[in-house]
């Protein structure tokens, strides 16, 4: 199943061009070597500017939202809060499952504040599914090792199929 997907990449560096965006690009691989179609945009940290996107990338038909970064302490990691208003249900067992196995690679894996949940369909769409991811190389391709093989089955529930 081949689905379109966004990756956000959220980091104040990297929207200032004072750094390269890698763990988007890492993302942006991933996911085009498993024969999906990807766009991406970078913006500051900021629940705001989340939210923001990510309401655009669904109105504009993407099934799969991946964010990047902003899911750690410092005061302007607020991904997860820009992404809770917009999630119809949190899925916490794979948000939990993400941390797990980032985990099994660093302890600071566990520091990690992403959230994991869907957008139903509707009237405005088939409906999403949207991950927040850690802004670390490393951390996008454990993720999505984790995430891949799900994608096809949690997006078809979504749209209302069967078990």
């Amino acid at each position: 199943m081949n689905t379109t997907v966004h990756v956000i990449t959220v980091s104040d560096r990297v929207s200032r061009g004072v750094r390269e965006d890698r763990s988007g690009q890492a993302a942006r691989e991933v996911l085009e070597s498993a024969g999906h179609e990807v766009t991406s945009s970078v913006i500051p940290d900021g629940a705001e500017e989340v939210e923001s996107v990510l309401r655009a990338a669904i109105a504009a038909g993407h099934r799969l939202l991946v964010t990047t970064g902003g899911t750690g302490l410092t005061p302007r990691d607020r991904t997860p809060e820009g992404t809770a208003p917009i999630l119809d249900r949190e899925v916490p067992g794979l948000a939990e499952l993400l941390r797990a196995e980032g985990a099994r690679h660093t302890p600071f894996a566990a520091l990690s504040r992403g959230l994991v949940g869907i957008v139903d369909a509707g009237p405005e769409g088939p409906g999403a599914l949207v991950v927040n991811l850690p802004g670390s190389t490393s951390g996008v391709r454990q993720g999505l090792d984790v995430l891949l093989p799900l994608v096809e089955h949690v997006l078809d529930q979504i749209s209302g199929g069967d078990h």
